[in-house]
């Protein structure tokens, strides 16, 4: 084996880790480990498994610590460096310090990290709500629709309908209907609500679906349409709402990946409790653009089987338009992407393709 001064020597102190004092001292970087050098002593060798060396940061000595509580301080960073190097430590540490090192290729890392989280915030977390809304276990959605009406009628957003019985048992008649065509073994009902209550915050005129099949109309949408086809047609497109779980995947989506575990293992208490946040999270979210293109489709496809145009649709969207929608509280039929236009036009040429 070659001798010591064949190898890289870097000049430091020493630090005896009995006082702290520091010594003047040259250390030999050897292939099997270091060897120390201080005047008017013996040299001393240590194995590279048995040294310590302390992560690089700009502007600090590197320091090399030893069994016995001694230590080796340089600054030369680059030969300790390729010794740490060729005896495998601190690789991922020595990377962080070359970013440090370094603004510029620190603010790219910056950069490449804002990429991957807008990324996945912009399409992982929707793409994983909607598959843990495909799989959320039957229970979970039922707590989740008591839970929300509870959380609702608590926070008066709504109150008892001040609709007649027979009125009432008409539009009950007429969703039965719905909901049997949409199908998907969800827990359908049709809850009549006054939209203003006194006192409260209200929603006015607006029908809203949640997970389970629960479909909340209110007193002030059914004043504002002049027909029974025209609410027919909301009840219809909140159905499919419904059987394409997007009021689900809009929660996972906006409450992020607690819920999304919470489907995953089919833990009802939990959901119980999550439950509770699902009114927020559908005013803070609404409906995506394509879920209202597919549930309007849903509608259109009922619509034109009963009556064979989607015009009751198309005229209590541009009423409520007019009306300029709901108030405050949850988001009306039309606080969602695409706009009302839109949405029109697409009925439209859903009704000419068909025929």
């Amino acid at each position: 084996m070659p001798g010591g001064d064949s190898w890289p020597e870097v000049p430091g102190v020493f630090f005896d880790g009995r006082s702290s004092r520091d010594h003047p001292a040259t250390l030999h970087l050897e292939p099997d480990g270091v060897r120390l050098r201080l005047a008017g002593r013996a040299d001393h060798h240590w194995r590279a498994a048995d040294v310590t060396v302390d992560p690089a940061l700009p502007g600090v000595r590197r320091a090399l610590s030893f069994p016995d509580g001694s230590r080796f301080e340089t600054a030369e960073h680059a030969t300790v460096r390729a010794w740490e190097t060729r005896h495998g430590r601190n690789r991922l540490l020595g990377g962080v310090a070359r970013l440090e090192a370094s603004w510029g290729a620190a603010l790219g890392a910056v950069a490449v990290t804002g990429a991957l989280l807008w990324g996945f915030v912009t399409f992982g977390l929707p793409a994983l709500a909607r598959q843990a809304a495909a799989v959320t276990p039957q229970g979970v959605l039922a707590s989740f629709d008591r839970e929300a009406m509870r959380v609702l009628e608590g926070q008066d957003l709504i109150g008892p309908s001040g609709l007649s019985a027979a009125r009432q048992a008409q539009l009950q008649a007429a969703f039965r209907d719905v909901s049997g065509w949409a199908g998907g073994g969800y827990g359908y009902r049709l809850l009549l609500r006054d939209g203003e209550p006194a006192g409260g915050v209200g929603m006015g005129a607006n029908a809203f679906a949640l997970p389970n099949g629960t479909v909340v109309m209110t007193d002030q949408l059914v004043a504002l349409a002049r027909s029974d086809r025209e609410l027919i047609g909301v009840l219809a497109h909140e159905a499919g709402h419904v059987t394409q779980r997007h009021g689900l995947a809009s929660v996972y989506q906006a409450l992020g990946l607690s819920l999304i575990v919470t489907a995953l293992t089919g833990d009802v208490v939990s959901a119980s409790t999550f439950a509770a946040a699902v009114p927020v999270a559908l005013v803070q979210g609404g409906y995506s653009r394509a879920a209202e293109t597919q549930s309007d489709a849903v509608a259109a496809r009922y619509l034109l089987e009963r009556y064979g145009t989607t015009r009751p649709l198309q005229t209590i969207l541009a009423r409520l338009e007019s009306a300029e929608g709901g108030a405050d509280g949850l988001p009306d039929l039309l606080s969602t992407h695409p706009g009302t236009a839109a949405r029109i036009e697409h009925l439209r040429q859903l009704e000419d393709a068909a025929r």
